[in-house]
This record gives C-alpha cells, sequence and structure tokens, in this order.
C-alpha cells in the first residue's frame, strides 16, 4: 500500500518524502512544474538552485541528454552513487536547470526507487531532505518535522536504515569529454 500510495501521489502533483540510494529525499514528478515549485517551497531554496533528477534505466537517461562516452564510464567505475551534470537536456522543464542550462541526473541502482520510476513512467526530482543550508539527513529521524510537515506523503518503509552515503558525487561532463568533480 505504501509504495502505491507514494505512486498516486506523485501521479497527482504532490511531493513525497522517500528513500534514495544515498539519503532520504524530497521528490516530485520532475515534468510537474506546479510540484517543482512546491519542493523549492518547502527547501526555502533559491529558485537559481537547480534540482537533481534520478533515473532508473539508460534508456531513459539517454531520452533526456546525450550521455558522452567519458559519463558512462564514470558510472562504470564509482562504487558510490554518482550524480552527472550534462549539458543541453532535452524534455525537461526549464525549473530544474542550472542557469547554464545543465541538468544533474543520478542512474539509481536502489531496487525501491527504480521501480518508482518505472510505475510513474517520468524521472523523479531528489533533493535532500533538508531546509536549505542545514545538514543533509542520513536516516529518517534526522529529518526536521517541518520537512515532514510540508510533503504531501511520507514513504513508510525503511525508517531504520542508515545511508551508507551521506550523498552522491557529483561530477560535470561536457559532450567533449571534459570533466570537473564538483562534489566527491
Amino acid at each position: 500500500m505504501d509504495f502505491i500510495q507514494a505512486l498516486e501521489t506523485l501521479r497527482s502533483g504532490g511531493t513525497i518524502l522517500y528513500p534514495t540510494d544515498t539519503i532520504w529525499g524530497i521528490g516530485c514528478d520532475a515534468n510537474n512544474i506546479e510540484a517543482i515549485q512546491k519542493i523549492f517551497d518547502i527547501k526555502k531554496r533559491e529558485a537559481n538552485k537547480s534540482l537533481i533528477i534520478l533515473v532508473e534505466s539508460e534508456k531513459r537517461l539517454q531520452d533526456l541528454v546525450d550521455v558522452p562516452e567519458m559519463a558512462w564510464q564514470i558510472m562504470d567505475v564509482s562504487e558510490k552513487p554518482v550524480t552527472i551534470v550534462y549539458e543541453n537536456p532535452k524534455n525537461l522543464p526549464k525549473e530544474l536547470l542550472a542557469e547554464d542550462g545543465s541538468i544533474g541526473i543520478r542512474l539509481v541502482k536502489n531496487d525501491f526507487c527504480k521501480k518508482l520510476i518505472t510505475k510513474l513512467n517520468k524521472p523523479l526530482v531528489s533533493t535532500s531532505a533538508n531546509l536549505s543550508g542545514q545538514k543533509s539527513p542520513l536516516k529518517f529521524s534526522d529529518i526536521s518535522d517541518e520537512i515532514k510537515n510540508s510533503v504531501d506523503y511520507i514513504v513508510e518503509e525503511f525508517h531504520d536504515e542508515v545511508s551508507k552515503f551521506p550523498g552522491s558525487s557529483v561530477i560535470k561532463v561536457w559532450n567533449n569529454s571534459q570533466i570537473k568533480i564538483l562534489r566527491e
């Protein structure tokens, strides 16, 4: 029932608090501009700070961006989850993009996230479940009541788990194979 409720919340334009392959996140349908704006409001985040999205498959990733060979290599060798910032995304709302028009995307390995994105059949926004500028939550109990009370649905599973990763690595990859590590 938990999974179905999370999915229905996303489909109806709502926001969810959910476990990702790194930390707990606040998410919504990455194509729903009103839901994206709600996430900025929940986090008290400046609109010029971009959000990342999660995808469950190589195909969905390739539908959104041209993936340079270097990005595939990074994903193959990375031991921890890695978010790659790509140039020139396709079919995504400008509200998600960085000022330079780029987007951070993570191909998730977490079964819960993969299933959610597959059933939603759209990428999922993912941003840490904290107010902007505060510490990211490694476990559910670290999330503030303000955040918990602001989202439309809280996934009920995985509350006792502690993240192995305090966040993903973030690497920008240009189409000419230049790379820049933004967060290790």
